[in-house]
């Protein structure tokens, strides 16, 4: 397909969704009774639109009975996640059950870590202090991502300090320890059930690496990793998420201060991404895309600087482990 021959506008990602779910559901069968040979989906249910349209699909391809949700809150963790992701567990029927990550986190030092780190910047954190980690806008950078701590002190007074690399990869590094302890005890239920693993993340994360290698990047199964955002709401409304899932904005939910994707990765919000990132690959002129994300032409060609930037570094967490020679695997044995 010729993308710039067609009219590019806000509908251009507008998908048959009854089509698509049939689709998946079909893939998703097919994948568990052939390469997989298991009997059941397990996924993690964080409140959030993707893992949300990837429940309502798994309950849909393999029934209700056949998927096991968790719920694994932590010591930053907004209260909503939780809750919101038992009202859509709650929705299609399915069970599960609560892990609290935070002990497990407490006795790894992920938090302790964390907190040191921060302290290299601001030596008064500690006890009653809030933080997330921002980058400036792609729109103003010319595609160099500059990041900075915002931090809470317990009397409500706010603070930015730009970060030093050491400090923000040391800060990434220890929050990096959540997703993969998640990931941990989404494995030990599968193992324990005979069950496959369910990845949620869309094609924007997929593609910028907007996730942690053999942490939430870790499946069997990824169904939603070839639709854009905008198409997974479009899937959501179709499936019946309840729509307070449906309206909550995208997070991260990784920091004690509410933080937007955008204010963490993205250059912009998912659907002006998305937009982007379409034509991009479909070689849309940058003009028409402007014209649709209500951009200048210099904007646009700094978001898709940005993407070439994090699709470089996605490249290392997308890379199976390296080896010296190829060796047989078990199809060729």
């Amino acid at each position: 397909m010729n993308a710039s021959r067609l009219p590019f506008s806000t509908q251009t990602l507008d998908i048959d969704a009854e089509a698509e779910v049939a689709r998946i559901v079909a893939a998703l069968r097919a994948q568990l009774r052939g390469s997989l040979r298991k009997r059941g989906l397990v996924l993690g249910l964080s409140g959030g639109i993707d893992s949300s349209v990837c429940a309502a699909l798994a309950a849909r391809a393999l029934g209700p009975q056949n998927v096991f949700c968790l719920f694994m809150p932590e010591n930053d963790s907004d209260p909503e996640s939780l809750r919101l992701g038992q009202l859509v567990a709650s929705t299609f029927g399915l069970k599960g059950a609560v892990e609290n990550i935070g002990p497990t986190l407490e006795a790894m030092g992920c938090y302790a870590r964390r907190d040191g780190f921060i302290r290299e910047v601001e030596p008064a954190y500690g006890p009653g202090w809030s933080s997330k980690i921002v980058i400036a806008s792609a729109l103003t950078t010319s595609g160099y991502n500059i990041s900075s701590l915002v931090v809470q002190s317990p009397d409500g007074e706010m603070k930015k300090h730009r970060l030093p690399a050491p400090v923000y990869l040391g800060i990434v590094a220890a929050t990096n320890m959540k997703q993969r302890t998640r990931k941990q005890l989404e494995y030990y239920h599968a193992d324990r059930l005979n069950y496959a693993v369910v990845g949620t993340p869309n094609l924007l994360e997929y593609d910028q690496g907007f996730f942690v290698k053999n942490g939430d990047g870790a499946a069997d199964v990824k169904p939603i990793a070839h639709l854009y955002k905008s198409q997974v709401y479009q899937l959501a409304e179709y499936l019946g998420v309840p729509e307070e899932v449906r309206r909550r904005p995208p997070t991260t939910d990784t920091y004690s201060l509410a933080q937007t994707q955008e204010e963490f990765y993205f250059a912009l919000p998912y659907d002006k991404m998305d937009l982007c990132l379409f034509g991009l690959d479909n070689n849309v002129p940058a003009s028409d895309v402007a014209r649709a994300v209500s951009l200048t032409e210099e904007e646009v060609g700094r978001v898709w600087t940005d993407v070439a930037a994090k699709r470089r570094v996605a490249r290392y967490l997308h890379l199976p482990p390296q080896l010296v020679s190829d060796v047989a695997d078990g199809d060729s044995l």
